[in-house]
């Protein structure tokens, strides 16, 4: 693991702009978002504000961040939870402060439709999900992470904790056939496990809120369910949360393949089981942490 502070890339200087954003770049993405990218100082005290109660309340642990290359493309391909928006930012702000790479994101095509949301998601350094926008960020040497199971792996119903739902994708394995990236499984834990769904999108009570979602031009199967966390409140429970990222998956076995489609397909499956592997393995420490819980946490802080 390396303590080393990013620096900043491919900042072309423009003084015929009094002020310019403080996330530059020399060439822009699809969306306007910049290709290259670095985290302003001021920048990086507002997440470490806004990171710091998360870490507080759930106390996350971390594997595996050493297997992420310091140069180089690589895509880190993980499981949606139900807090997407929560843990896997928390794991891309503990990224860039280990190893001090800026992990690129693909964010959904709704949230990049309001202009305030836009800027946002590119400050924290994620882009609009397409596959142009993918592949271009790799084949230009920057980490991405994405999650194949999409809005609907997050918007999960009942049953459904930490399961997989990628319904045949294999566009991500495709991409880092083609980019020569490795993949690493990203598991994380501990988010499903702070709300409790009472009713999932599916669920006849939801329709007026599903009728909305379909009416704004989102498909009605990710419409969130109703969920409850401490007692009968919205307030998330302490639970904390977990993460590993495994051993690199090499794509260049499939690189010299005459049919990528097949190539792509065995390279989702090899994926979808390694981790499929982190996420019980993940499992199987929280079960046997006594930290797991607040209280467990401060227990163990007085010697209990």
């Amino acid at each position: 693991m390396s303590g080393t502070e990013s620096t900043p890339v491919d900042v072309m200087p423009d003084d015929s702009t009094a002020e310019r954003s403080p996330v530059e770049s020399v060439r822009q993405l699809s969306d306007g978002a910049p290709l290259r990218m670095t985290v302003p100082a001021i920048d990086l005290r507002i997440f470490d504000a806004l990171s710091t109660p998360v870490r507080l309340w759930n106390s996350p642990v971390f594997h595996g961040l050493d297997n992420i290359p310091e140069t180089g493309p690589v895509m880190l391909v993980g499981n949606h939870t139900l807090l997407g928006g929560v843990d896997a930012p928390l794991l891309v702000h503990e990224i860039y402060h280990r190893t001090g790479r800026v992990v690129r994101g693909l964010a959904e095509n709704v949230l990049m439709r309001v202009p305030p949301v836009r800027e946002l998601v590119h400050r924290i350094g994620s882009v609009r999900g397409s596959r142009d926008n993918c592949r271009t960020l790799l084949d230009n040497g920057e980490a991405v992470i994405v999650f194949p199971g999409g809005g609907r792996e997050a918007m999960r119903r009942k049953g459904e904790k930490y399961h997989l739902k990628w319904e045949g994708r294999t566009g991500f394995a495709r991409m880092a056939i083609e980019a020569g990236a490795p993949i690493l499984p990203t598991a994380m834990i501990g988010a499903d496990d702070v709300f409790d769904v009472v009713f999932d999108g599916d669920h006849p009570v939801m329709s007026p809120l599903r009728w909305t979602v379909e009416a704004l031009g989102i498909r009605g199967n990710l419409t969130p369910p109703l969920m409850r966390g401490i007692g009968p409140t919205v307030v998330p429970r302490p639970e904390r949360f977990y993460y590993s990222i495994g051993t690199p998956i090499e794509t260049t076995p499939w690189q010299d393949a005459t049919d990528l489609d097949a190539a792509a397909a065995e390279l989702q499956q090899v994926v979808h089981k390694a981790l499929e592997e982190e996420i019980t393995a993940l499992l199987a420490e929280r079960d046997r942490d006594r930290g797991r819980t607040l209280w467990g946490r401060v227990r163990g802080a007085v010697g209990l």
